[in-house]
């Protein structure tokens, strides 16, 4: 099931990134370009909750995944060749979708995917966005596999704190 965040859910949402984080730095596959306290953090998730954009997925009462499905396209959005158009309140974002490393490869994120794209026509948006980073192959891998068009590439300062090119991914809804 997948639902709002709670203010309860915000331990086990700092688990799942604190799971992928050191994962990634004990030597395990690296999917991301983060970095320990710079992010995600817990200011990440409690501000997506604070603005009612958090979502978890859960199986009995663990938590698998997160994420965070607004409408703020990042600055450097503008970068991109982007070839579905939309007025900027019809265009949903896929944020921080992350699934914990013990769940993967069990089809959560296509889930999670889908969820997003389900919540974003409810909300009245047309086109989906997202990004995600040039090395993350699992991902680059599957919003092909679910529609989304290779929109382009560009370096993105990402919360002031990370460079890294990322690559952005659309779809209409």
């Amino acid at each position: 099931m997948i639902r709002f965040a709670a203010p309860s859910d915000l331990p086990q949402v700092l688990e799942i990134y604190d799971a992928i984080l050191t994962q990634e730095e004990s030597g395990g596959p690296v999917y991301t370009n983060w970095r320990r306290g710079k992010y995600p953090t817990a200011d990440t998730a409690r501000s997506a909750l604070e603005a009612g954009t958090l979502y978890v997925g859960e199986s009995g009462s663990a938590l698998w995944g997160v994420v965070n499905l607004n409408g703020i396209q990042l600055p450097e959005y503008a970068l991109i060749p982007w070839t579905l158009s939309a007025n900027e309140d019809q265009v949903g974002v896929i944020h921080t979708l992350c699934i914990h490393p013990g769940q993967s490869g069990r089809g959560y994120a296509r889930q999670m995917v889908a969820f997003c794209e389900e919540e974003a026509r409810r909300l009245g948006k047309n086109v989906m966005r997202l990004d995600t980073w040039e090395h993350n192959l699992p991902a680059n891998r599957l919003y092909p596999s679910l529609g989304y068009h290779f929109a382009g590439a560009a370096e993105f300062f990402f919360q002031g704190v990370i460079r890294e090119i990322l690559n952005c991914y659309e779809k209409a809804l």
